[in-house]
């Protein structure tokens, strides 16, 4: 009955104790109105039954004490509230570009480079609901795995489709952040991201790094740079799949500069899975979307029902009063 209903004057509701004060009032008064008779026997009595007019003797108070308890409630002025909420969500545009070179399967990452690189990714896009992501993929040469897309699920599955051996190998770093930059220019989302991860040292493609960054900087891109792969000599795989030990180098230098190219850039460095977890996380705090919500309340007054009920149970005594 009072599902969703608040009261304007909460504080009257207290009165609502005199109720039962009433009623253990009446009660008591009742009882002593009635005077002791000394008869010899009960056997003239068993068989009456109280008459319609003592029931309605007895109503009169019933409806009294009914009409007491809604006036009560109306001068509590209960109210019932409409609540609704108008949501304005401003998304993100994230482009990945992410190195399949052969020397992503390294594996000083569990099972190596690139699956772990995946997993981490597919994660990442998981916490990402309202915003629109691509992948790019790139080695000697660059790819768009996915045109931005809401649809992440099918995101993820190019994603985990994603293996070293498909395009021609290398390291060309410029080429796959001019072909993120691509997807993302003509773009009219508020944020324009792109996370560019790689393990290697620029060896390929026709376009610089640098002049890329710089380019991104003019679309007002935010570029985060993730150097993988650690200090120590690790194993690789060639392409026949046969074991080699060799260490890894990173141009740790060119991707800070590229980072800095870029307003609000960051290059982070992920020597395990953990680490890489960990970068993948704070680039997801640090790229919050925003959601503004507008909230409308309407308050409608109810105490008309209650001020019926009163007068319906006032009129009610009354008519019975005059009832012989």
């Amino acid at each position: 009955m009072f599902k969703g209903i608040t009261f304007a004057n909460p504080w009257l509701l207290t009165l609502l104790a005199i109720v039962p004060l009433l009623i253990v009032w009446y009660c008591l008064r009742h009882r002593r109105q009635k005077a002791p008779i000394h008869i010899s026997g009960l056997e003239l009595f068993g068989t009456t039954v109280p008459t319609v007019r003592h029931w309605l003797y007895h109503l009169r108070f019933a409806l009294r004490c009914v009409a007491l308890t809604c006036l009560i409630l109306a001068l509590a002025r209960p109210q019932s509230r409409l609540n609704f909420e108008e949501m304005q969500i401003e998304g993100i545009d994230i482009v990945m570009s992410m190195d399949v070179s052969g020397s992503m399967t390294a594996e000083d990452f569990k099972p190596n480079r690139l699956e772990a690189a995946k997993r981490v990714a597919s994660a990442f896009i998981d916490g990402r609901t309202s915003d629109r992501i691509g992948l790019v993929e790139f080695a000697g040469e660059a790819f768009t795995q996915t045109p931005l897309t809401i649809d992440h699920q099918v995101l993820k599955q190019q994603l985990a489709a994603m293996k070293t051996g498909l395009l021609e190998d290398g390291t060309a770093i410029g080429d796959g952040l001019a072909t993120a930059i691509n997807r993302l220019r003509e773009s009219e989302a508020t944020s324009k991201v792109i996370i560019l991860l790689t393990d290697g040292v620029n060896n390929r493609g026709a376009i610089d790094p640098e002049t890329a960054a710089e380019i991104a900087a003019q679309y007002g891109i935010r570029l985060y740079t993730i150097g993988v792969g650690s200090d120590n000599e690790t194993t690789y795989r060639d392409e026949r799949g046969r074991p080699y030990r060799a260490k890894g180098e990173i141009d740790e230098a060119l991707l800070k500069r590229m980072a800095e190219h870029t307003d609000g850039g960051h290059y982070f460095r992920a020597t395990n899975d953990k680490a890489l977890q960990a970068i993948f996380e704070q680039i997801d705090e640090m790229e919050k979307t925003r959601i503004d919500v507008t909230q409308y309340r309407q308050m409608k007054e109810e105490f008309r029902l209650y001020l019926i009920l009163a007068l319906l149970a006032l009129g009610g005594e009354l008519l019975l009063r005059l009832v012989r």
